[in-house]
């Protein structure tokens, strides 16, 4: 989308194209109406990074539809939440994309925004966890950012967490990802001084609620600087340590 705009603008500045015609076309640039969806082709420039599809809920036509319409744009797209229905078809209209199948995502043409670059470690609790860690990981990968794994360390054997300090405080913003009762959250911002963005998932035992119990004690964390996002939602959370590290490479720029 950058690149597009930077090319009609370097257009109407030559006279290549008259400043009505460039104005129309910008008119046309901010969003297409599919009918069904109606994509944000601006967003890449309110917020720096572009629209993210998430497939869940949406017809396999849909998700088809709508990703195309963004690689006709961007130079890249990312999905969340598909299935393998979904990918199938995906990969079959849109050659070059990069399935997932833990995270459940699908990214094609890498990092849409390189000129973020951060450090990110995801923290899981256990294999159980994966799949949402992974989503997140894929995110804060797909936004430019260098991402550290740290996985199945929970609270049940912390010491597997302990001997990991150095990676922790090497981080620049640190995804917490945990089910049961998301203790990890507190431990993990107990021992860092960056900013922690807490996942509750849903795994658990009946009591845990579908992943309610870890989002109350997250909320509840002791620990200050821990910010918890919905639960399962690794998007989300790899998306917020993506901002932080925005941000940080803009100061670090200055």
């Amino acid at each position: 989308m950058n690149e597009t705009l930077r090319a009609l603008l370097a257009s109407v500045k030559s006279g290549e194209v008259p400043v009505e015609e460039g104005v129309d076309r910008i008119r046309n640039l901010a969003f297409e109406d599919l009918g069904y969806a109606t994509v944000d082709h601006h967003r890449v420039l309110r917020r720096g990074f572009p629209e993210v599809v998430l497939a869940e809920g949406k017809t396999t036509a849909q998700v088809v539809g709508i990703v195309g319409s963004l690689l006709g744009r961007e130079s890249g797209a990312l999905v969340t939440r598909a299935s393998e229905e979904v990918a199938r078809a995906l990969l079959d209209a849109h050659a070059g994309g990069d399935w997932n199948d833990t995270a459940r995502t699908l990214l094609w043409g890498g990092a849409p925004n390189p000129k973020a670059p951060g450090r990110i470690v995801v923290v899981s609790a256990g294999t159980a966890d994966l799949p949402v860690a992974e989503e997140a990981v894929v995110t804060a990968a797909a936004f430019g950012n260098e991402v550290d794994r740290l996985q199945d360390v929970g609270v049940a054997g912390i010491h597997r967490l302990l001997g990991q300090g150095e990676r922790l405080r090497g981080a620049d913003a640190i995804v917490v990802v945990a089910g049961m009762e998301g203790a990890l959250a507190s431990v993990v911002g107990g021992l860092s001084d960056v900013p922690v963005i807490a996942v509750p998932t849903s795994t658990g035992y009946g009591a845990s609620f579908g992943g309610v119990a870890a989002l109350l004690a997250m909320l509840n964390s002791c620990a200050a600087g821990v910010t918890v996002v919905n639960i399962d939602n690794g998007f989300g959370g790899g998306y917020a340590a993506s901002l932080v590290c925005r941000r940080l490479a803009k100061e670090r720029a200055k």
